[in-house]
């Protein structure tokens, strides 16, 4: 069964980027790409990614080799052309593309790249199901939140990185009153 799976690093203050939607505190970090909160480990289990406009932009102009060779579903309401082949550019709620997603990741996960409200939206359409976050020992005061909404997770494992502490949650859906 597909798995929606949010892999993102964050700031200490839970921050993905800063106000100019720089990412220039993430390269500071030392880690070790073959350890916990890996990606090469996460591309072996994804079909698929989705990704907001701001972050397909952003890896474009800086990282581009971070855009994988599977279906890439950018979530905007732009006229772009895409990178390559396999970026499709798709706007309005996740639910209304669930079933092009899923049939792109041919059973298997799909990694929700990135930003926060994505993601956010991701959830709140029951269509989230774990996030790992590797969390950088870096304050950035301000910038782009890692996740928008109030929603309640359940803490499955935790590891270090080198700089990063990386803990994996399941979702457990909107926060519930107390």
């Amino acid at each position: 069964m597909t798995r929606y799976r949010y892999h993102t690093a964050t700031t200490l203050d839970g921050f993905l980027a800063d106000d100019k939607d720089s990412l220039a505190w993430l390269f500071k970090q030392q880690i070790n790409e073959d350890g916990p909160g890996s990606i090469s480990a996460l591309l072996s289990e994804v079909g698929a990614q989705v990704m907001g406009v701001t972050t397909y932009l952003w890896v474009l102009e800086h990282e581009p080799d971070w855009l994988p060779e599977i279906p890439t579903f950018v979530f905007t309401h732009r006229n772009l052309e895409p990178a390559n082949e396999h970026i499709r550019f798709i706007a309005g709620s996740p639910a209304g593309h669930r079933t092009v997603i899923e049939g792109a990741a041919d059973g298997r996960d799909v990694w929700v790249m990135g930003g926060g409200g994505l993601a956010a939206d991701f959830a709140a359409a029951s269509m989230l199901d774990e996030i790992v976050v590797s969390i950088a020992p870096v304050t950035l005061g301000s910038g782009k939140p890692l996740f928008s909404g109030a929603f309640d997770f359940a803490l499955q494992e935790c590891h270090r990185n080198r700089d990063f502490v990386v803990a994996r949650y399941d979702v457990l859906g909107p926060m519930k009153d107390s």
